[in-house]
């Protein structure tokens, strides 16, 4: 084990009797949480007017004010982006990151304080790399250059003061100096708005790097790692970088993914570990290789309240804490963190598999789903069943995006599932009914829906030319970062948008 490898590790491993007790005590220290948060907040124009000095209990802070979403508390967002400082959160924010949101094109701009950025991103960051060093006591991963892809748009001005940029932006241009010695591309090109001339000069770039770990989405990765291929002349990424490690990913279930990287990466001393880190904050990571669920990471400034999905659409749906979830349960997550976002609903929705430690799943978006014909079809169920499906039919899935068929002059009302493969099964009506088996299996209102065909059909299966997402993607201007097709769909914008680019 090299000399710095073995240092790193040291350093890393250091923070381990803290994550544990944080972990174990994970209820009893989300209270301290939203008391810290309230404190720090107190003199702010938000906290004043809530009168935040006055909150004693989780009772009394759950009464003082509804649950938000972004267009509720947009108002103070475009002040903060003005200049304006104390209004949400202590001080002067500065940087915001940029989401495309995933079922439409509207953009939002997160705040990302200096708390957020040293408390909870670069903490989770930390954070991975020490569980990863506990199940790795002899990885050699720091004694090579770590590749981070991302950052599709460059940072951008406000005004003077103020920039927005991706999350992995924002985080490239906060990285601390001794992380940006060990990571590449420089930052002059990971930064490149242009993604298509970005992609050729990390190319060049990091074809000669010793590279021992990568940090991307799963698809602009895998983009990349054919390019390298293609120019070097070889089917194995292990040709390039012998010295491969570590794949963090997140974004995107690994999934459909897993099969396609095992056969990029031909290396079995490769570990892939997931984090579930948004422009809103670090929220869990994989701790364990052996275990995909996440862990949930309560001391990242990060307060949480969670949503029975059930009860979502009720006038005054009753919230829980961390010490009250159930496991099996789908929740809806609401945050409050050190950015200033108050009682926010995130969007996102997960499902407990542990209470001792708190571990995860995540289950998909309160927006994004398929509920046309009430048979709730979640992420989740979307990705197990084309897991099945390319099992069943030795086939392989590059991207897919679903959405429903509503009932018409042919009566058939269904579901129509846009797929590029990366292999094509043999017979495409078996994909079809594979995809469907697995459905019914894990999503008892689908099957119900699909019983003897009366309110669904059999899904209808379309395979797609290879880069039919990527063009897409181009033409809408979301090429790279944290952009991505949404699998899943309650309406036929994005389907019919797709297929209207490809000449369908």
């Amino acid at each position: 084990m090299a000399v710095l490898s073995t240092m790193m590790s040291w350093y890393f491993r250091k923070r381990l009797t803290a994550l544990d007790m944080a972990v174990r005590n994970a209820a009893d220290v989300q209270l301290n949480v939203l008391r810290r948060l309230l404190d720090d907040a107190r003199d702010t124009e938000w906290g004043k007017f809530y009168d935040f000095k006055s909150i004693d209990t989780y009772t009394d802070f759950k009464n003082r004010f509804p649950i938000q979403d972004y267009e509720t508390l947009k108002p103070y967002i475009d002040r903060i982006m003005r200049g304006d400082s104390n209004v949400l959160w202590p001080g002067e924010i500065i940087w915001f990151a940029k989401s495309s949101g995933t079922t439409n094109d509207k953009s939002k701009f997160i705040p990302v304080s200096y708390e957020t950025l040293e408390e909870c991103h670069f903490q989770g960051g930390k954070d991975i790399l020490t569980y990863y060093c506990l199940s790795e006591p002899d990885t050699e991963v720091f004694d090579g250059k770590s590749l981070l892809i991302g950052g599709s748009h460059k940072i951008n001005s406000f005004n003077d003061n103020s920039f927005y940029g991706d999350l992995s932006a924002v985080l490239m241009n906060n990285m601390p100096t001794w992380a940006n010695l060990l990571k590449t591309p420089d930052k002059s090109i990971a930064l490149m708005d242009d993604w298509e001339l970005k992609l050729e000069k990390m190319a060049q770039q990091v074809v000669t790097e010793n590279v021992t770990s990568i940090s991307g989405v799963p698809t602009w990765t895998i983009v990349l790692m054919e390019k390298l291929m293609a120019m070097k002349g070889t089917d194995n990424i292990s040709d390039i970088w012998p010295n491969l490690q570590l794949y963090i990913h997140g974004g995107v279930s690994f999934v459909p993914y897993r099969d396609l990287f095992h056969k990029m990466i031909r290396n079995s001393r490769v570990k892939y570990l997931e984090t579930y880190n948004a422009s809103e904050g670090f929220f869990g990571m994989q701790n364990d290789l052996s275990d995909p669920s996440l862990l949930l990471m309560p001391d990242y400034g990060i307060f949480y309240e969670f949503i029975k999905v059930s009860d979502l659409d009720s006038n005054d749906p009753p919230t829980y804490l961390l010490g009250e979830v159930e496991k099996g349960i789908n929740y809806a997550i609401i945050i409050s963190n050190n950015s200033g976002l108050w009682r926010y609903q995130l969007g996102d929705t997960i499902v407990f598999s542990g209470t001792d430690p708190y571990k995860f799943t995540i289950t998909g978006r309160t927006k994004l789903f398929i509920n046309a014909f009430g048979e709730e079809v979640v992420i989740e169920n979307a990705e197990r069943a084309i897991a099945h499906a390319c099992s069943v039919t030795d086939s392989k899935v590059r991207e897919y995006t679903a959405a429903p068929v509503y009932l018409a002059s042919d009566n058939y009302a269904g579901h129509e599932w846009l797929i590029e493969f990366e292999k094509e099964p043999h017979n495409i009506h078996d994909f079809a009914s594979a995809l469907d088996s697995k459905l019914k299996e894990v999503n008892s209102d689908y099957e119900a829906k699909r019983h003897k065909d009366i309110a669904l059909k059999m899904p209808k299966i379309q395979s797609m030319p290879i880069n039919t997402f990527y063009n897409w993607l181009k033409k809408k201007g979301k090429l790279g970062g944290q952009h991505k097709v949404p699998r899943l769909s309650n309406d036929r914008r994005v389907i019919d948008d797709i297929l209207q680019s490809a000449g369908n």
